[in-house]
């Protein structure tokens, strides 16, 4: 009988189905890219989510977020994406937490979980949550810069020390290495980051009322692309395991 993952059991069978279904993953970060994790995986079958993310949506995340529209503008995020797996897959279990994951933060998640997904863009809280998916064993994945970019072609799965030109990985190598940490999967693009015109990143910091030191440029194809591969890689690995 025909039924929502009709065309997933053709490729994967009932028992790829039931192990997607009673799995369980992590999402830190419901952005250009986890917010396409998030879809992806809705789709394909996974039954259970934790998502985490402390921001509401703005009107600049409209140009590359599944779940920006005019409508979810102010709403949180978490709360978006939770509502759309539902809308996707009813029976799905959606736990959130609307909170800036940091090495302060208390446990989210334990040993029932079978998969992380890294998409923060905070060096300190990538690194936190590294160590603690490593102490309870639990597969990772991280996603390495998306900003900058136009070339989706140039994303690849790989070890975090096999990486090159992306500045992210670049610090992710070093801080990693000196905790020991001696592998991770991580997401990135060998595309050299695009140079912004200094007078278009000042005016548009002004009108942003932004602290940052440069905020990066984005388009819809890339972190979508980098969130559609991430997600298919969770799917191999857990049907996998």
């Amino acid at each position: 009988m025909s039924n929502q993952f009709s065309r997933t059991e053709l490729l994967i069978g009932k028992d790829g189905i039931k192990k997607l279904q009673s799995s369980k993953v992590v999402i830190f970060g419901i952005g250009g890219v986890g917010s396409f994790v998030v879809e992806s995986l809705a789709r394909a079958g996974i039954g259970k989510f934790i998502l985490v993310d402390n921001d509401t949506v703005a009107l600049s995340n409209l140009n590359r977020q599944l779940i920006a529209t005019y409508e979810t503008i102010g709403k949180s995020k978490v709360e978006v994406a939770k509502t759309r797996i539902l809308s996707i897959n009813p029976n799905a279990q959606v736990e959130v937490y609307e909170e800036f994951f940091t090495p302060e933060s208390k446990e989210i998640f334990d040993k029932t979980a079978d998969y992380i997904v890294d998409c923060i863009d905070t060096v300190t809280s990538k690194i936190e949550l590294i160590i603690r998916a490593n102490k309870l064993n639990i597969p990772i994945i991280s996603s390495m810069g998306t900003g900058n970019k136009l070339d989706p072609t140039k994303f690849e799965i790989t070890d975090i020390y096999k990486t090159s030109i992306c500045p992210l990985a670049k610090v992710m190598r070093k801080e990693l290495r000196n905790r020991g940490i001696k592998k991770l999967k991580v997401l990135y693009s060998k595309e050299e980051p695009i140079k912004q015109e200094r007078t278009a990143q000042e005016q548009l910091k002004k009108e942003e009322n932004s602290n940052k030191k440069q905020i990066p440029g984005s388009i819809s194809f890339v972190p979508s692309v980098a969130g559609l591969i991430i997600a298919g890689e969770v799917v191999k690995d857990i049907l996998e395991e």
